[in-house]
């Protein structure tokens, strides 16, 4: 009931774009910023809520698989064990977007 309720709610909002300002491509063609790809970022006025709803469905999920890739790698260079001095990302690991 109440994320029926929460979901009509949405209806009576604009979707805003979810384009953070990190304009550039990663190796899957997938923006760095919002996880969008090509016709998702430039389509994005023409589509319906409930396609706007569903990008950014996919773009959670892509930035949840990013995540996994990061930590698998981190896991992986360490011999699957955390660094005692590792505060964050290295250099040579992948990026999420934003960071």
């Amino acid at each position: 009931m109440q994320s029926e309720i929460a979901m009509e709610q949405l209806e009576f909002f604009d979707i805003p774009s979810p384009c953070r300002g990190i304009c550039e491509v990663n190796s899957r063609g997938l923006c760095r910023g919002c996880l969008r790809n090509r016709e998702e970022r430039f389509q994005w006025q023409t589509f319906s809520d409930s396609r706007k709803r569903e990008i950014l469905r996919l773009c959670t999920q892509r930035r949840h698989k990013l995540i996994l890739e990061a930590l698998a790698a981190r896991a992986q260079a360490t011999g699957g064990q955390a660094a005692d001095n590792q505060t964050g990302i290295e250099d040579d690991e992948p990026r999420l977007p934003g960071t």
